[in-house]
């Protein structure tokens, strides 16, 4: 059995990070008991990841790809000035998996699911996709 649904999210810096784990977990169907969770974010200029959802993590996760990735000085600035954006979100990359046990996600105790926003403010579409039984 699989199941395909989305949901927005709208950020609010042009470098954000959001927990979007709440509706992930709303995602998945009253009858999976056992699967996998995949969530993927339908852009080029924004990320997922698994990471612990504490505000001073968060900061230091978004300054680290601001340090990592220079703002200005890319040949795709040409076109729409927006290069940092694209090579934050292939750091990250725009999925996730997860496995689903006993019809819930299967998440160590501080593991979050992370919207990472480098090109906002915007609203985001995230797909989740469980395949189970």
């Amino acid at each position: 059995m699989a199941t395909t649904s989305s949901f927005d999210v709208s950020t609010d810096e042009r470098t954000d990070t959001v927990d979007v784990t709440d509706h992930v977990a709303a995602s998945i169907p009253d009858d999976v008991e056992t699967g996998i969770c995949t969530v993927f974010v339908q852009h080029t200029t924004a990320g997922i990841s698994v990471n612990e959802n504490e505000s001073r993590l968060r900061d230091d996760t978004e300054g680290f790809f601001e340090e990592l990735v220079p703002d200005e000085g890319h040949r795709h600035d040409q076109l729409d000035g927006n290069a940092d954006s694209h090579l934050r979100a292939t750091l990250v990359g725009a999925s996730e998996s997860i496995p689903v046990e006993d019809g819930d996600l299967a998440l160590g105790r501080w593991q979050s699911i992370l919207l990472l926003e480098f090109d906002g403010p915007r609203s985001r579409e995230v797909t989740v996709t469980v395949v189970g039984e």
